[in-house]
């Protein structure tokens, strides 16, 4: 006979109870264990994530009347400075110490309510790039990741028909372009705003930024003073307002700008005001194209409609400024009237005239590359009007340091159109600028007044070196957007 307990109902009850109690009192023990963890984890490693601020001092910009070489600037030494250019992460204003920072204010009565994004609907661009290289350069756009690893750089140069003498000089002349900066960071005897444009474009396209060893003070100094003439001149670059060619500066500042905002937001470099400055300078091209869908002197809206070779550069400076993921009003619709416009220039013979189908002067059309790029940046080399401008360069382009012709305004555009064609139109161009370009370069390091330069010729030591510099950097400063090299 077997005896067996039975709880009743009532104790059977208490006991399931208690033990709910238990297994829940159980788990919150466990988990207010974790957390204590945690805190305790926590506690120990917060002194080692706490960052001293740099002061900050702001002041405001003095009027228009006042020397700009008077003004405060800038004045600061980035570090760590790294071996090469494009390897550096390290912040601006990551300095464990405190120091002193002068920041100009922009006078401005608003900045823009700026809608448009980044979108993916302008066309091909610079490129189609792949991945890889760069030195932790891969969040820039793809086309301009190759010129920031020196390893990627010599092997684009070398795939593209180019030599290590054509590294070499560009080195020489960006060290020439160190030598001869003015104290207030221009560049050149008068333009400086669009010189200083030129000259920064040049250092950004070897991947120089705020942080290289060796160029980093220049480019620094070289964006603080565009950046300080966008803030006197309230969002507009321009040496002086009385020179009706303010329109060039406005563009070629505002394209180098941008360029220099795409590393910094990088990097991680805050430049007081380069932002602004990039949004104010695009959106006044937008706002102030003409009704014919190009750019004129002094942004005129009435008057002739603008000209060929103004026009090229506020494209530029519309196609960095897209690259920059800022937001602007009007951009799409402001591209499609330029891209109108700079197709009813083009004449039956493939060549982009002046003003009209017609050329500078008459005789050869020096402003194909001008509007062939256009067309290639903002809608790929297969558009017709590129491929069109194409065949009239591949029949007619002409350029010798010894004897002439050699327009380098000309060749600065044709250079970059030849290399995104590709194929033959390429290898042929090669062959007759690269050889006859190194040629030009003296001694120092700047490239002497070209022989039978053309018309717009600006006779000017920095402005011949940074048009050399930057057809020379061709082989790498941006991918080809199709054929030979990929």
């Amino acid at each position: 006979m077997s005896i067996h307990a039975r709880l009743n109902p009532e104790a059977q009850s208490d006991l399931e109870s208690q033990r709910r109690a238990s297994v829940i009192t159980s788990l919150i023990i466990a988990l207010l264990s974790v957390v204590l963890v945690i805190l305790i984890l926590f506690f120990i490693l917060l002194p080692s994530l706490a960052i001293n601020s740099p002061t900050i001092v702001v002041y405001s910009a003095g009027s228009e009347e006042e020397d700009p070489l008077q003004q405060k600037r800038i004045t600061r030494e980035v570090s760590p400075k790294p071996n090469a250019p494009s390897s550096a992460m390290a912040k601006v204003m990551a300095s464990r110490s405190i120091s002193d920072l002068a920041v100009p204010v922009p006078e401005v009565e608003a900045v823009p309510a700026l809608t448009y994004g980044f979108r993916d609907d302008i066309g091909q661009g610079w490129g189609t790039g792949g991945d890889g290289g760069g030195g932790g350069f891969g969040r820039i756009p793809a086309a301009m990741r190759k010129r920031c690893s020196a390893a990627d750089r010599m092997r684009r140069l070398k795939q593209s028909g180019g030599t290590e003498a054509c590294e070499e000089a560009v080195v020489k002349a960006l060290r020439w372009f160190k030598k001869v900066q003015r104290r207030d960071g221009s560049w050149g005897g008068s333009h400086q705003v669009a010189q200083t444009g030129l000259v920064l474009l040049a250092y950004l396209g070897h991947c120089e930024t705020p942080l290289s060893e060796e160029f980093g003070e220049a480019v620094t100094n070289g964006m603080v003073y565009l950046i300080e003439n966008s803030v006197k001149n309230k969002g507009r670059f321009c040496t002086t307002r009385g020179d009706k060619h303010w329109a060039y500066e406005h563009g070629i500042a505002t394209y180098a700008l941008a360029e220099a905002y795409m590393f910094c937001r990088v990097l991680g470099l805050n430049i007081p005001n380069l932002k602004e400055s990039v949004q104010l300078g695009v959106q006044w091209i937008i706002d102030n194209q003409n009704p014919s869908g190009g750019w004129d002197y002094n942004f005129d809206e009435g008057g002739r409609g603008g000209d060929m070779s103004i026009t090229a550069w506020q494209m530029q400076a519309l196609k960095a400024g897209y690259h920059t993921r800022l937001t602007f009003r009007n951009m799409p619709q402001c591209i499609s009237r330029a891209l109108n416009y700079c197709e009813a220039r083009q004449n039956s013979n493939g060549g982009f005239g002046y003003t009209g189908t017609s050329p500078v002067g008459g005789g050869h059309f020096t402003l194909t590359g001008a509007g062939v790029l256009c067309f290639q940046q903002h809608k790929g080399t297969n558009h017709r009007a590129a491929r069109k401008g194409m065949d009239y360069i591949d029949k007619q382009a002409r350029i010798s340091y010894q004897g002439g012709p050699c327009n380098l305004y000309e060749h600065y555009y044709v250079s970059q159109a030849a290399i995104n064609q590709g194929g033959k139109s390429w290898l042929d161009y090669n062959d007759k600028f690269r050889d006859t370009l190194l040629s030009g370069q003296q001694g120092d390091g700047h490239f002497r007044s070209p022989p039978n330069p053309g018309p717009g010729n600006k006779n000017d030591p920095v402005y011949h070196t940074a048009l050399a510099t930057l057809m020379l950097e061709v082989y790498y400063r941006f991918l080809p957007g199709t054929g030979f090299g990929l």
